[in-house]
């Protein structure tokens, strides 16, 4: 009997050998890799001139105040022509194209390098125009679209092209984008996913891996929103938990659903005039602009930083401007993401009610406000605030993060009974119901 086992193990293991360097296997290592390597390397660039494009803007506004007034409505306008005509599917923010991906016959009309090319150019084009966008939802789709695409180039087998290169490639975008290796996995499992398959996690590791390291080698070691020394410093200072998952979830929500209900109700006036309604949605995205001395434009990146770092004068109204310019946007037609903009958004709240309930240090609330607000929004708790915790290297409130996402979580199910990106890939899978093939 023993020497039936011993043989066993032998073949077993001659077979797992000829399996582990068969030519194909190895074929398939190589273009997985090279594919994250590329991945990490746009999303890097992408970040790159994603600031350049800020730069750019903040230099139209210099020119004259009211600049924006004309060149925003316009340009969105344009921006919407180009993804109707030339880019078709590269609209709104990327990850429900990218989830709708998981769930479509026909991938492939989803997920194309044509639709990465551009997702990036029309949001580095929207980001010079002002327009309220992020880079990190467009980040997943490109890596999505990439890892898709030189999968059918490759002729991976049909259990890596169904679910494993299209997870893979949209976690190490947003690794890439946010330097934030674990929220990068984390995203893949609760957000894209809902579940995770054990022949494909390996991938989704491995490509989180890759795509980090090549964004760290380009960008340097850095935290998005850089370090906050915030801490609880009190047992009384802990009702900021609750305040800031409770307000911070229910506008999270009341933001979901609005763009949700707003985009539904938009859709068959978008269908019959859909230039014009990026046209008013551009001129409304100027307007909430000059409102706010433009600090409502953008991806917030620069407006949060300094809200979080204590730099910035407290500005009562600007979580109200940058709710409206990011919804504006959205409902625009033109690709862009809400990652950045609702982080940016919850860091108003936070410091808005760190002045009008100081139950805690202000650094503290400004923090909970931002992962109670972004969690309301995706509805995606232990993404939130392990992004939250990673962008801003902070581990010690990791418990009062935790506590404050789920609060928020739980609040926005309330008024936003269905997770926005899902909501949104239901759309864009119905919207386009026979269109190049594209079936639920």
């Amino acid at each position: 009997m023993s020497g039936m086992a011993a043989n066993f193990m032998r073949h077993h293991l001659r077979r797992n050998h000829r399996k582990y360097f068969h030519p194909k296997a190895w074929r398939i290592r190589l273009v997985f890799w090279l594919g994250a390597l590329l991945v990490g390397s746009l999303c890097a660039l992408f970040a790159i001139f994603a600031d350049y494009a800020g730069e750019l803007f903040v230099k139209l506004t210099e020119q004259g105040k009211w600049v924006p007034l004309v060149v925003t409505p316009l340009t969105l306008a344009g921006l919407a022509w180009a993804t109707r005509n030339l880019f078709p599917g590269s609209q709104g923010s990327g990850i429900p194209q990218a989830i709708a991906a998981l769930e479509s016959n026909q991938k492939g009309a989803v997920l194309s390098l044509r639709i990465a090319i551009g997702k990036i150019l029309l949001t580095l084009i929207g980001l010079v125009a002002g327009a309220s966008i992020g880079r990190e939802g467009p980040s997943v789709h490109v890596g999505a679209s990439i890892m898709y695409s030189l999968g059918r180039f490759a002729r991976f087998p049909a259990h890596y092209m169904e679910r494993g290169l299209i997870l893979a490639g949209g976690a190490a975008g947003i690794t890439a984008a946010f330097n934030t290796p674990l929220a990068g996995i984390v995203f893949a499992i609760e957000e894209m996913s809902k579940r995770f398959e054990q022949r494909t996690s390996g991938l989704v590791t491995i490509g989180v891996v890759i795509a980090g390291v090549t964004g760290l080698i380009l960008l340097g070691p850095y935290h998005y929103f850089g370090t906050s020394d915030a801490a609880i410093p009190d047992a009384a200072s802990w009702l900021a938990i609750p305040v800031c998952g409770v307000i911070g979830g229910l506008l999270g929500g009341i933001f979901s659903t609005t763009l949700i209900n707003g985009a539904r109700r938009l859709g068959p006036v978008v269908k019959k005039h859909p230039y014009a309604v990026a046209f008013v949605c551009g001129l409304a995205v100027a307007l909430l602009g000059y409102l706010s001395d433009y600090s409502s434009s953008g991806t917030g990146y620069g407006a949060a930083k300094a809200i979080i770092t204590g730099e910035a004068a407290w500005d009562p109204t600007y979580p109200l401007t940058k709710f409206g310019s990011t919804l504006a946007s959205y409902l625009s037609g033109i690709p862009g993401g809400i990652f950045a903009p609702s982080l940016a958004t919850g860091a108003g709240v936070g410091a808005n009610l760190g002045h009008w309930l100081p139950v805690a240090p202000l650094s503290v609330m400004v923090i909970l406000g931002m992962v109670g607000y972004f969690a309301g929004v995706v509805q995606s708790p232990l993404t939130a605030f392990v992004i939250v915790m990673e962008m801003t290297n902070n581990q010690e409130m990791m418990l009062a993060l935790i506590l404050t996402s789920f609060i928020a979580n739980g609040v926005s199910h309330l008024v936003c009974p269905k997770p926005i990106y899902h909501a949104l890939s239901q759309a864009f899978l119905q919207a386009n119901e026979g269109k190049k093939g594209v079936t639920p």
